[in-house]
């Protein structure tokens, strides 16, 4: 078989399985939508620190979601040779936006410790939380698998970000029933700060791009 035949085939498979990260970008697009609107509107209405930290760690990965779709769309159009700042810079950004996150929890929890302000329970939240575990499990494998096919660092650290969606989707829950069961006032700050390690370890891979490469 000739140098060039097999260049062809490699990139049509390439192109079959960025097809493929698209469409699965573009439904993580759609689920994200559903989850931030449902957990910051049930965190706001609940005074739910848990909830609401969820609805912007939602926020964090829709933004990751558009930033992967205009990377895959760069190869594209412009081939797989194209600038790894693209890459570099996706992750630079996911790193901050959760390190913003991070620092968020540890005040936002210290002050609802610090204060002891209690929470209402919230059935939306539960039911939104429930749901991300099957969802955000599945977005994650299937980015997973075309990361390493595709040997992309950004889709990679994407696909952590969801891994790491599922995990505060069991958390929330977690918290959440607590809440429901014993109704202690500090149920929600330390179910936060039990996210907090999820969200820094992220935080850190994302920032230094490397981890995100890994077979």
């Amino acid at each position: 078989m000739s140098s060039d035949l097999l260049r062809a085939i490699t990139t049509a498979d390439r192109r079959t399985l960025i097809d493929r990260a698209l469409r699965l970008e573009a439904l993580s697009i759609g689920w994200m939508t559903v989850e931030a609107v449902v957990a910051l509107a049930s965190g706001l209405a609940a005074g739910s620190l848990t909830l609401t930290v969820f609805g912007i760690d939602s926020l964090i990965e829709l933004a990751s979601a558009c930033v992967l779709i205009w990377r895959l769309t760069v190869e594209l159009r412009h081939g797989q040779d194209f600038s790894e700042t693209i890459e570099h810079r996706a992750s630079r950004i996911a790193g901050a936006l959760l390190f913003a996150l991070a620092a968020y929890i540890v005040l936002a929890s210290a002050w609802r410790l610090w204060t002891g302000a209690a929470q209402a329970f919230s059935w939306p939240g539960l039911a939104v939380a429930l749901l991300a575990i099957p969802v955000m499990h599945l977005l994650a494998r299937g980015k997973l698998d075309l990361a390493t096919r595709l040997g992309s660092r950004a889709l990679r650290a994407d696909a952590v970000e969801s891994l790491t969606c599922f995990w505060l989707s069991l958390v929330v829950v977690a918290g959440l029933i607590c809440n429901l069961v014993f109704g202690a006032w500090w149920i929600d700050a330390v179910t936060s700060l039990g996210i907090l390690w999820f969200v820094v370890r992220e935080a850190r891979e994302a920032w230094a791009g490397e981890a995100c490469c890994a077979d």
